[in-house]
């Protein structure tokens, strides 16, 4: 029986009612799950990082969110120093350590290593010695946070590394003669064993530092990918052999000014530590730290091109420049004009953490009669890492008990 046309228009008006409830229905369901959604998202994530608010007559804002890959044997304690006295000046956020001086260095960072952690929170720097995980510090930053580090030329860094930290591996307890080093070298599989007791220290450490595997031969593939993927984390390599041209980069990257990039050499060895490198014995040792000389080789080429960038003369001005405001703050604050032994430093608060069983890192005495308007810049420039972190407020228990047995058992 046909529908009378009456009807079927009842019909099609009552579909389209109901439709148009059902459409707004949804829409209102859709737009409350938004809201609680949001609401949840917020009670979970807590942005307290502190930004510089750009004016419009700046042409770039100082960068202030900032990680620091904190590498070993690198001149890395002298970036430490200018980070905390530019985070201290402008009241930043620091995630820093507990209990140490480090982030539970060597195992691989964690969030929850970070003092007063709480999962959302967000800091401004970054910077205490980690072996380095970026998905874990990811989670501590702002997305537009920079992220940079500063390599040494890996014989050199070798060298160094050797000398300082092979007291703390036992398997180099059994090399003997006058020079160890060589001898180590000569033969490295004979004092080394992967996954020893901190034997980490003598072999790739760079790779290690990066959270990357320090085994892994330089001709294998996965030193290249490794390489590849660490580039697309960091924006700014420096390099320890031309500090004072990464001090100018870092500068010009980071939009700050050239009295936040003043310094004083921190944690130095006196020269008579420093081992001779033959060119028989520097060769063996990057042959031994491969992956760390292919690293070191593609982040020297990329420090050049942004040197290029930047401009050949005005960095040879800028870094002129750089040296005569050092020069001035030399005068200021240091006696006598230069670094002295641990013997001879007469303020504790300017004793550096020494090697087992040696004395061998220098430090500088205050001048006595520094100029009033001076002094806590001074004092600040000449702060090493342990102190200037108790002055932050980490309480080092850990770093302090270990500094006091290796004192006490080791005759300096």
């Amino acid at each position: 029986m046909p529908v009378p046309p009456q009807s079927r228009g009842n019909c099609v008006r009552s579909i389209c009612t109901c439709a148009i409830r059902g459409l707004i229905l949804w829409v209102l369901l859709t737009n409350i799950m938004l809201v609680l959604y949001c609401l949840t998202n917020s009670a979970h994530v807590k942005i307290s990082c502190i930004c510089f608010v750009k004016s419009p007559s700046e042409e770039c804002s100082p960068k202030v969110d900032i990680m620091f890959v904190k590498t070993h044997k690198t001149a890395s304690s002298t970036i430490l120093n200018i980070l905390f006295r530019f985070g201290e000046k402008h009241h930043l956020k620091f995630a820093l350590p507990d209990g140490r001086n480090d982030f539970f260095y060597p195992s691989p960072f964690r969030c929850s290593q970070v003092k007063d952690y709480k999962p959302g929170d967000c800091f401004n720097i970054v910077c205490n010695h980690m072996r380095f995980d970026h998905r874990e510090v990811a989670k501590l930053l702002p997305p537009d946070a920079v992220y940079m580090t500063i390599l040494r030329d890996p014989a050199d860094l070798f060298e160094s590394s050797f000398h300082y930290y092979h007291r703390a591996v036992p398997l180099t307890w059994r090399i003997h003669g006058d020079n160890k080093l060589a001898a180590f070298l000569d033969s490295p599989e004979t004092f080394y064993r992967p996954g020893a007791f901190n034997s980490f220290y003598l072999k790739n450490l760079l790779f290690f530092d990066f959270g990357l595997d320090n085994n892994v031969e330089a001709d294998d593939p996965r030193v290249t990918r490794d390489i590849h993927n660490l580039s697309k984390h960091l924006d700014l390599v420096l390099i320890a052999e031309y500090f004072e041209e990464s001090l100018i980069l870092l500068k010009d990257t980071f939009c700050w000014s050239m009295e936040d990039i003043l310094y004083f050499k921190l944690n130095v060895r006196k020269s008579s530590s420093v081992s001779r490198l033959t060119p028989e014995l520097r060769a063996r040792a990057l042959q031994w730290n491969g992956a760390d000389w292919k690293l070191y080789q593609h982040f020297n080429s990329t420090f050049w091109a942004r040197v290029e960038a930047f401009g050949r003369e005005r960095m040879k001005e800028e870094v002129t420049e750089l040296r005569r405001r050092n020069a001035e703050m030399k005068a200021v604050c240091i006696e006598d004009g230069g670094a002295v032994e641990a013997q001879k430093i007469q303020d504790r608060r300017f004793l550096p953490w020494q090697p087992l069983g040696e004395s061998s890192i220098l430090s500088y005495n205050m001048r006595k009669n520094t100029d009033p308007t001076f002094r806590t810049i001074c004092e600040k420039m000449l702060t090493p890492e342990i102190q200037y972190l108790s002055n932050l407020g980490v309480n080092l228990w850990l770093t302090r008990l270990w500094g006091w047995f290796k004192d006490t058992i080791f005759v300096l």
